[in-house]
């Protein structure tokens, strides 16, 4: 259990009195699921003519790119279906809604996109060790056209890509996006000067960027699935300022999650000077917590100092105590 300080001995067993406020979501995935869609669209149309030209240009480059654009329909397919169901509201079979569909959906793509750079990879080898012949005119036109697509959606889903889901979905047109332009490079060294290792070797660089990338969104999507503080929230930070507020005397038990990207949650244990200040000091708190930090989904639990001989698990400098005290 991620905590900044142990539960004090004297308040175990203390009845829990959650007091919550209403949650302040702000969503982009209604904006985000038409950008996916229309980005699923013309990425399905553009694969299934780059495949064909592939194939009668015996391009590794633009084979290997026309398969990652197919795998790519299905993961926008699987993200703008992650998009709409994020928006339902909370129910009370899923009492937080389904905004971590968003994150399994980001994960499922990047594990998607590591299959898709072991498989080019695989064959990007074989052809260096058996070499073949690439029509590069042909190459040069389609990876050209696919290059001015891929543009096109790279902008059209970045004006959307706040959650994991729309990142992962971004990823994957990015890669498209590197493909075409190594596929580019290709036909032009092939055509000028007939090398042909240099289609295997350009998708070799591309795939290994595009597997840096992907390991570290899947990195931030597992950190928010193993329920880690999310990235830029300074745990000690945020206990400091609650703790700040007058009429606390301490903060502990903290913990911040995030249920979506766009979606923060705290919960944690308040020791107050008086009970008669709790609603003063839960206003206080909610204001500072959403202003400040960015975090809509409160848990509170007010608690009396009614032991002078407390004893605790950790230090008791662990413990989040007003800057005064």
């Amino acid at each position: 259990m991620t905590s900044t300080k142990a539960q004090p001995v004297g308040s175990l067993g203390h009845p829990h009195g959650h007091d919550h406020h209403q949650h302040r979501h702000g969503h982009n995935v209604a904006g985000g699921g038409r950008a996916l869609l229309w980005s699923l669209l013309l990425i399905l149309s553009y694969a299934l003519i780059e495949a064909v030209a592939g194939w009668r240009a015996d391009s590794m480059a633009l084979l290997g790119d026309a398969g990652h654009m197919l795998t790519d329909g299905v993961a926008l397919g699987l993200a703008a279906l992650a998009a709409r169901l994020g928006q339902r509201p909370p129910s009370p079979r899923h009492s937080f809604g389904l905004g971590r569909v968003e994150v399994l959906a980001a994960v499922f793509n990047v594990l998607l996109m590591l299959g898709i750079v072991s498989a080019i990879g695989v064959e990007a080898v074989r052809r260096l060790l058996y070499p073949e012949a690439v029509d590069g005119p042909v190459v040069i036109g389609v990876a050209a056209f696919g290059f001015l697509l891929n543009l096109a959606i790279a902008l059209l889903l970045m004006k959307e890509a706040h959650s994991f889901n729309q990142r992962a979905a971004l990823l994957h047109v990015l890669g498209d996006l590197l493909g075409s332009l190594a596929a580019i490079v290709a036909g032009v060294v092939i055509v000028s000067t007939g090398w042909d290792p240099i289609d295997p070797i350009l998708s070799l660089f591309i795939g290994a960027l595009i597997l840096f990338s992907s390991l570290r969104l899947l990195r931030e999507t597992i950190h928010v699935l193993l329920e880690g503080t999310p990235r830029g929230v300074q745990l000690e930070a945020v206990g400091k300022a609650m703790a700040a507020v007058p009429g606390v005397e301490s903060v502990h038990d903290l913990h911040i999650w995030a249920i979506a990207s766009d979606r923060l949650a705290l919960s944690a244990h308040l020791q107050l000077r008086e009970l008669a200040l709790w609603p003063d000091i839960l206003s206080r708190e909610q204001e500072l917590l959403a202003e400040h930090f960015g975090i809509a989904h409160v848990t509170l639990q007010p608690e009396l100092d009614q032991h002078p001989l407390r004893r605790w698990a950790e230090a008791p400098t662990d413990l989040l105590r007003r800057p005064d005290a």
